[in-house]
């Protein structure tokens, strides 16, 4: 079992920034891949990025390319997103998930365990 707890969001001016924290606990998080997902208010859950578990990859949506940039320290158990030039529409719930050996890709259903999410909202 793993337990992930998302941190970091608010509200934010268009075109600020923002961090997010997902910090694990409960077994070796090394082994892991990580997924960020956001929800907004009426939206599907859609991917943002991913990191895999050895680190050395990273994956982004279209929409996010060039503008957030996903981290993680695996000594401190916590992937970080960080996010730049924030947009009206980055509004949303944000969810880290986790994924046993995996590439941090954009399926949904193949991670094992999902935070609580944290919420983020950017003013214009």
């Amino acid at each position: 079992q793993v337990q992930l707890v998302e941190s970091g969001g608010g509200l934010v001016q268009d075109g600020g920034s923002l961090r997010l924290s997902c910090k694990a606990s409960g077994r070796t998080f090394s082994n892991y891949a990580v997924g960020w997902f956001r929800q907004a208010p009426g939206k599907e859950r859609e991917f943002v990025g991913g990191i895999n578990w050895s680190g050395s990859g990273t994956y982004y949506a279209d929409s996010v390319k060039g503008r957030f940039t996903i981290s993680r320290d695996n000594a401190k158990i916590t992937v970080y997103l960080q996010m730049n030039s924030l947009k009206p529409e980055d509004t949303a719930v944000y969810y880290c998930a986790v994924e046993r050996w995996g590439l941090g890709g954009s399926v949904e259903r193949k991670y094992d365990y999902w935070g609580q999410g944290t919420q983020v909202t950017v003013s214009s």
